[in-house]
């Protein structure tokens, strides 16, 4: 699906099918650059890039960033690339804890060593996971990270996320790769499903169709919810920005709420009669589960690189993802 005549992309975006990176490929494109995609279709999807496709600056390959070969051959014909292919979703992580690691960490090694050869602007995308569980809120980039036992498969996202980071910033520090990290915090918004275990899709299907609002152990774990349309634009500011290399940056809102006050405010905004039902993690998850319980981001980093940060309220999130249709559960 690449034009022919276009040799040379100004951005090479993995996993571009999926639910963060088709809005970043339509920003791109709007705003006059080339982008070439590579997704295997695992969880993205090619609807996704509808408003895409027809675009002659724009090309898709169909295959995974583990093809050590394919994303050398893809990334030379990109000068810049971002990097958000991973395993996605906790359902898939517990239960796929193989696929989760090799994807992760494979993937990342591939695209890093084909964006090491030209030494391309990189941005790799990682997650508020990788604070494990730690304490110290809000999380800084600086601080500790903390995770539990490897006998819990829980643990293996964020683990595998880490080693994408060190392998990041040792292309940096050793082979002088132009290299920027994002930790991302539950970002949300119109295109996402609920069908990796994402709660706020969940949420407003479950309350779109009348079912109970199932939520996962108490209700009172919290969470900082970011509109992808804000994500993408911190992510862009960051590439424009040599101050951000060599740098971890949380991206993310302040805005804390739990998961049964989000379930209630779900309910309210959809007008829903549906029930909020609390679901043990025991029935919801495989034995010895864990969850961290508060998860928000520090995010004095993001401001002083490019003065902003994502801000929009949970209420008008939900609203936009009600404009653009019901999610899939």
């Amino acid at each position: 699906m690449a034009d022919p005549g276009i040799r040379d992309y100004d951005y090479l975006v993995t996993g571009g099918a999926g639910f963060i990176g088709s809005h970043l490929c339509e920003r791109l494109l709007s705003s006059g650059a080339s982008v070439m995609v590579l997704d295997d279709l695992s969880t993205g999807s090619m609807s996704n890039l509808v408003n895409c496709v027809s675009n002659r600056s724009f090309g898709f390959t169909e295959g995974s960033v583990c093809n050590e070969g394919l994303v050398s051959d893809i990334a030379a014909m990109c000068r810049s690339v971002i990097h958000l292919a991973a395993a996605v979703g906790v359902e898939n992580i517990i239960r796929q804890p193989v696929e989760t690691i090799e994807v992760n960490v494979r993937g990342t090694e591939n695209v890093l060593r084909a964006a090491g050869r030209k030494r391309m602007r990189t941005f790799i995308a990682s997650t508020s996971e990788v604070y494990g569980k730690g304490e110290a809120v809000p999380f800084s980039e600086e601080g500790d990270l903390v995770f539990g036992p490897t006998s819990r498969s829980r643990w293996s996202y964020a683990c595998s996320k880490t080693i994408d980071e060190f392998l990041a910033l040792a292309y940096s520090k050793d082979r002088g790769l132009p290299v920027t990290i994002g930790r991302l915090f539950n970002t949300v918004g119109p295109r996402q499903t609920g069908r990796y275990g994402m709660v706020l899709p969940r949420f407003i299907a479950q309350a779109a169709a009348g079912r109970p609002i199932t939520v996962y152990g108490d209700g009172r774990q919290t969470r900082c919810f970011s509109l992808v349309d804000e994500v993408v634009s911190c992510i862009i500011a960051l590439l424009a920005t040599d101050r951000s290399i060599g740098l971890a940056v949380n991206i993310g809102s302040t805005q804390e709420i739990s998961i049964l006050d989000l379930a209630a405010t779900v309910k309210a905004r959809t007008g829903s009669v549906s029930e909020i039902r609390i679901v043990p993690y025991d029935e919801a998850y495989p034995k010895d589960f864990e969850d961290m319980q508060r998860r928000v981001p520090d995010v004095r980093r993001l401001k002083e690189l490019t003065g902003m940060a994502p801000c929009a309220g949970i209420e008008e999130i939900i609203d936009r993802i009600l404009a653009s249709g019901i999610p899939q559960a």
